[in-house]
This record gives C-alpha cells, structure tokens and sequence, in this order.
C-alpha cells in the first residue's frame, strides 16, 4: 500500500512539471516568434474644447484612444518589421505607444496636423520603416507637401531608399471662443509586447562627420632657468636681475 502510494504521487508530481512547461514553450512561440510590428494611421479633430486641454482630450477620444495609456514616441526610426493594418479597437487600459502630431487653433483660426510613414531599404538591402510628424498654421495641401519634405528629409539623413509611403492630415477650425486642436497620430499596439524580443539591424556607419582630432600644441613653455641661490655667481658673465 505505502509503495502504490508513492509511485501515484511520483506519476503527478511528473505530470504536474512536465505539463507547464509544454504550456509556456507554446506561449513563447506565440508571442515571440512574430517578428511583425503593426501599425496603422488615424487622425481627428475637436473644434469646441473649453480649453486646449479639453480639445486635445475629446480629439483622443475620436480618435480611439480615449480609454487607453499613451506612451508619445520620438525618434524617426519605426520597429524593424512594421508594417500598416487597418484600424482595430483597443482594450480599455491598453499600454500603446504612438507618435502624435498634435496642432491647436482658437477661436476661428486655422491649424493642421500631420503623420506619415515611409517603408525603405537601407544600401546594404536592410528593410526599415520611418516616421515623420507636422503641425502647422498652413492649410490642408501646403501641410501634406511639408510633411511629405519631411519624410524626404529623414530618408535623405539616413541614406534610405523609400519603397512605398502615406501619409494623414488633418485640418481643424476652432468654434467662436473655443479651443480646437487637430491630431495626427501612428498607433503601435504592439511594440511594447515585443520589447526584448523585437528584431534589429545590423550596426551601421556614421552618417555624420565626425569631430576632427585634437590638433598638437606647439606654443609650448620655454624651460625654466635654474634656481640661484642668494648671494650665488652667474654662470655667465653680464647683467644680473636677480633680486
């Protein structure tokens, strides 16, 4: 009796371990084996806010972001692997990262605000996507045509050959006495999921000029003159200065 009894707490004690672990192999490959980072473009406008910081909060709202945590991401440089997908809800409480490009006006004036993305490749054959923000007091076409020299910009900093781009903007005119605010933002629902475990590229060469080296003195110190003591003779005969 005593040993069926341990040989049956053995036999789930086995099972018990060995279970989890087939469990966690398939959440890893779940979730890190996509090497994929979606991404999609929204824009939307509140010309009635009470003050900027209302506007900016009912544009989050058209947005479909009122519910969720926002993480604004600077930098160019998307996750290597973006690629766009059409809108999707997101949860209540989400964690998202996002470049935002966020233009108020007031009282009848006029603002615009702008986000696009370029898919490019590097000179060695590297794929990479980029990303570019506006905002402006310009109206809706001068803002697409700056925006579009921004991205042209950032590809040419970085030597990058662009393989498809889009771009969104936004134009907003504030309501009599009331705050506006046009927003243009690129979502990345997934870059925080994939932090640690995202691909990256290869290290690549100053795109930049780099400072130039320290150039040698040659106003250098004559050698001092030996120490005399009071009441000594000059090696040299003529005038003495000595105090």
């Amino acid at each position: 009796m005593i040993r069926h009894s341990i040989s049956f707490i053995a036999f789930n004690i086995d099972h018990v371990i060995q279970e989890p672990i087939g469990l966690f192999e398939i959440m890893a490959g779940q979730e890190g084996g996509s090497k994929s980072s979606r991404g999609w473009l929204m824009t939307a406008v509140a010309p009635w806010g009470e003050n900027g910081e209302d506007a900016f909060d009912q544009g989050l709202v058209e947005l479909g972001l009122g519910d969720a945590r926002l993480i604004q991401v600077q930098g160019a440089m998307l996750p290597l692997g973006f690629n766009i997908v059409p809108p999707e809800a997101l949860p209540m409480g989400s964690l998202v990262e996002c470049h935002l490009a966020t233009a108020y006006a007031w009282s009848g004036s006029t603002a615009c605000a702008g986000v696009g993305y370029a898919l490019c490749e590097t000179p060695e054959g590297e794929e990479c996507a980029i990303v570019a923000t506006i905002t402006t007091e310009a109206d809706y076409e001068e803002t697409v045509l700056l925006l579009r020299r921004n991205i042209q910009r950032k590809l040419a900093s970085r030597d990058l050959e662009v393989v498809s781009f889009d771009v969104a903007v936004d134009e907003v005119t504030a309501g009599p006495d009331h705050h506006g605010v046009a927003i243009a933002a690129l979502i990345l629902p997934d870059s925080l999921r994939m932090a640690g475990r995202g691909r990256t590229g290869p290290i690549r060469g100053a795109l930049t000029r780099s400072a130039e080296p320290e150039k040698k003195r040659v106003d250098t110190k004559a050698p001092a003159a030996p120490a005399l003591r009071p009441g000594g003779q000059s090696q040299k005969k003529g005038l003495d200065f000595r105090l």
